[in-house]
């Protein structure tokens, strides 16, 4: 651990998060002691992507933010210059059946992005694709009723994983995978999963992520949750992704100023 970097967060231009103004955030850092700081924002999804369109509204920002967004953030980081060394980023969502407009995304603004998070937030479910951390009660109607049971699910996410490690393989910026395990973050209140089943498919994924050189968002969200209770990462996940030379990324995914700096302690410890 060479810097203290918090390497996941969110701005005002997120909609399920704060409009607190960003200075607020990377001041929270530099009072913890923070050296690096990622601006990691979701982009803009395909229009339709999920049917329910109040949640659709508030999954991401419009198309026509996205260059608001990045301005936004690389003033941020000339502001903080000196103080703290922020990083122009996104967070990418794997959207199976339009990796098309991803790609275009990244090309249009290839340039101006110093990280990508890459994350699987979404599912094939019941009529059609189903945001996988929306709520208990939208997991269970729209994916547990859909494949049968939470096995099935888990198999189904680890896929997305796994194909999502792969295409993120590609892109020249530092990459790394979003909260591997958020499809534990309703866990305390879905039927339980086994923990044996979830631990085959990551130690299956550790030689992909060394293969491609794609890190880990270590995310401590998961600690805010009260239906998770836990990080997005396990211990011993992230102890043998470091033997393999895996970067492994502290991320607060904060939505809040006050979110920065959550489970720093248990992250640092693990060092």
């Amino acid at each position: 651990m060479s810097i203290k970097w918090d390497g996941h967060t969110h701005t005002r231009f997120c909609y399920h998060g704060s409009s607190a103004p960003q200075e607020e955030y990377l001041e929270q850092a530099i009072q913890q002691g923070f050296e690096r700081y990622t601006i990691s924002e979701h982009p803009p999804l395909p229009q339709g992507w999920v049917a329910d369109r109040k949640l659709f509204e508030e999954l991401a920002m419009p198309e026509e933010e996205l260059p608001q967004y990045i301005r936004y953030a690389q003033q941020m980081k000339t502001q903080f210059s000196g103080r703290l060394d922020v990083t122009v980023g996104l967070e990418l969502d794997y959207l199976p059946g339009r990796l098309d407009y991803t790609e275009q995304l990244v090309s249009r603004w290839q340039q101006d992005l110093e990280d990508v998070v890459y994350s699987v937030h979404y599912l094939p479910g019941k009529e059609g694709m189903r945001c996988i951390d929306f709520t208990a009660d939208d997991f269970r109607e729209g994916l547990l009723s859909y494949y049968g049971t939470m096995e099935r699910v888990v198999e189904e996410y680890y896929d997305h994983v796994e194909a999502a490690i792969e295409w993120a393989a590609q892109l020249p910026m530092r990459k790394r995978i979003g909260h591997i395990n958020l499809i534990e973050k309703f866990r305390l209140a879905l039927p339980e999963i086994d923990e044996a089943h979830i631990r085959r498919r990551l130690e299956a994924i550790i030689p992909k992520l060394a293969q491609t050189g794609v890190g880990i968002d270590v995310n401590t969200a998961g600690l805010r949750v009260a239906t998770c209770g836990k990080p997005y990462a396990p211990d011993w996940f992230i102890q043998q992704c470091r033997q393999q030379g895996i970067a492994c990324i502290y991320g607060s995914d904060a939505h809040k100023p006050e979110h920065v700096g959550t489970g720093w302690d248990w992250y640092a410890a693990l060092a």
